[in-house]
């Protein structure tokens, strides 16, 4: 029988292969390159969610199950590929999956899996601010993870977008669904920390351009964030305001949230965690010092169009 790769025409001289292909920031990643023609592996534990619609792209993915925590299947998945994209992503730990686990040895895994298979190009999604050195466990891992890529593959482009938005996240879909809920919104601390959201769709675009070659920058570490910086509670006015929504705002102390936090870890599905907590206590923001989409000739959408987006269904 046909594989999908061969039903699609493609071969593997230019197969990029996706893992996490089927997440949030992964899918559209996957859509990117196929609008680019270039053929795709979508790896992931469950490869037939959230598949791109058959009319949007000429070729479809290859979809390939696999699981990054088991070094065998990461073999084959990257057999063949010229380039690899690791975009798994844990937020919340779990049984078998801690973030040590999955950002640090499971993406070092993949990395020196790659270069033994004679990969060209290895992108690792990771995170602004991420930090070896910081209290965080999430951050934490995120930066020893960077850091363990780079020992594995010395050339891999590390990516570290800021706050994700767009149709289908949890960031903005949080904020949108409290402010319809609750008639006071709960800040986390007074809403200083900064935020500087990034569409996904920009995200993913810039990384399809980086494996498409079709970048010219030499620079192997970027920094992907959205066009204006924001205080927390200004972020939340903005939302509320284009949503035509009176709301007010109440600030919360840290030690309240986790105090939360440790209460719904036990809940299924874990609704509010003490690293994300944790996390918004960090600036998240781009440092200045590293290349971002406007380096890619990516023009950043603002809030206002996502949450358009957001709203109108896209």
């Amino acid at each position: 029988m046909a594989s999908d790769a061969e039903r699609n025409g493609s071969s593997t001289e230019n197969v990029v292969t996706v893992f996490g292909g089927t997440g949030f920031l992964g899918q559209r990643i996957v859509s990117g390159l196929l609008d680019k023609k270039v053929d795709v592996r979508a790896v992931s534990r469950h490869p037939n969610r959230n598949q791109p619609h058959p009319s949007s792209h000429v070729k479809m993915p290859q979809r390939i199950e696999a699981d990054i925590l088991n070094r065998s299947s990461i073999a084959a998945a990257v057999a063949g590929s010229r380039a690899v994209v690791n975009a798994v992503s844990l937020y919340v730990e779990r049984a078998g999956q801690s973030f040590e686990r999955v950002h640090v040895e499971a993406a070092a895994d993949l990395a020196a899996a790659s270069r033994e298979a004679g990969v060209e190009k290895f992108i690792q999604i990771s995170g602004i601010g991420s930090d070896a050195r910081s209290s965080s466990a999430y951050i934490s891992a995120r930066g020893r993870g960077e850091e363990a890529v780079k020992t594995a593959f010395p050339q891999a482009a590390i990516v570290r977008p800021a706050v994700m938005i767009g149709p289908g996240d949890s960031f903005l879909a949080a904020v949108i669904r409290l402010l319809r809920l609750l008639p006071v919104y709960p800040l986390f601390g007074s809403g200083d920390v900064r935020l500087q959201p990034v569409y996904v769709g920009d995200v993913a675009e810039a990384v399809a351009r980086l494996v498409s070659r079709q970048s010219d920058t030499d620079a192997n570490t970027f920094e992907f964030a959205g066009q204006r910086v924001y205080a927390y509670r200004d972020l939340v006015r903005e939302i509320a305001g284009l949503l035509r929504m009176r709301t007010t705002l109440m600030p919360v102390p840290y030690s309240i949230w986790m105090l939360l936090a440790t209460a719904a870890e036990w809940l299924p599905g874990a609704p509010l965690t003490r690293n994300q907590v944790e996390l918004m206590q960090n600036d998240n923001i781009l440092s200045g010092n590293l290349p971002g989409l406007k380096d890619l000739g990516i023009e950043p959408y603002g809030v206002d169009p996502v949450v358009r987006m957001i709203e109108e269904g896209h």
